[in-house]
């Protein structure tokens, strides 16, 4: 494939269409997190645009290398989403029923969390490997470079979103960012097994 209006073009959509459980969680941790400031905005969206960067290129370079090991992985995929945005989000349910008591803060999402999220929400772009398979390694980068900063930008998004409902629904903030957590969990399991 050339670099033409096409190959920019289709990676744009092909990063937005990856994009919209990052965006979905970015929701839930503007929601979580009211308060939070521009630069850990910018982390927060940098983790999930490094993952979203990270897993077709690693998804090319398998198709291009081991195929045989990542088709017999691939079915695992829509159950370790389920099993990590559900172990997030119930914790955050958890912690919002539990802290509905208390006048502290709801604490934001560590590192570790902020990680899991990162690689629940693009487990499955690891399949677009299949789809940028034919793609030199240029190719591959530039796409997955682009896809990456889409994601990032829409990030962005979906923290300013939700940190703005999450100071209208203060107490309400975790329970609804862990239901929406789970919801996408779901989602991912039901649309990839049934």
């Amino acid at each position: 494939m050339t670099l033409g209006f096409s190959f920019f073009f289709n990676t744009i959509l092909l990063g937005v269409g990856l994009a919209m459980d990052a965006f979905s969680i970015s929701l839930a941790n503007g929601l979580n997190e009211p308060a939070m400031r521009k630069g850990r905005m910018c982390g927060v969206a940098g983790v999930f645009g490094g993952f979203q960067f990270a897993m077709p290129l690693i998804g090319w370079f398998c198709v291009t290398t081991i195929t045989q090991y990542f088709v017999a992985f691939q079915p695992f995929i829509p159950w370790i989403a389920l099993l990590l945005l559900s172990c997030i989000g119930g914790k955050m349910v958890w912690e919002g029923i539990k802290g509905q008591d208390d006048e502290d803060e709801t604490p934001p999402v560590g590192l570790m969390g902020l990680l899991v999220q990162g690689v629940a929400t693009s487990i499955d772009a690891l399949s677009v490997g299949f789809t940028i398979a034919t793609y030199d390694l240029f190719q591959a980068l530039l796409a997955c470079l682009i896809i990456g900063g889409v994601t990032f930008v829409i990030c962005l998004g979906g923290l300013s979103i939700g940190k703005k409902a999450g100071t209208r629904l203060a107490d309400k903030a975790g329970i609804l960012g862990g239901g929406i957590l789970i919801f996408i969990g779901l989602e991912i399991f039901i649309t990839n097994v049934f």
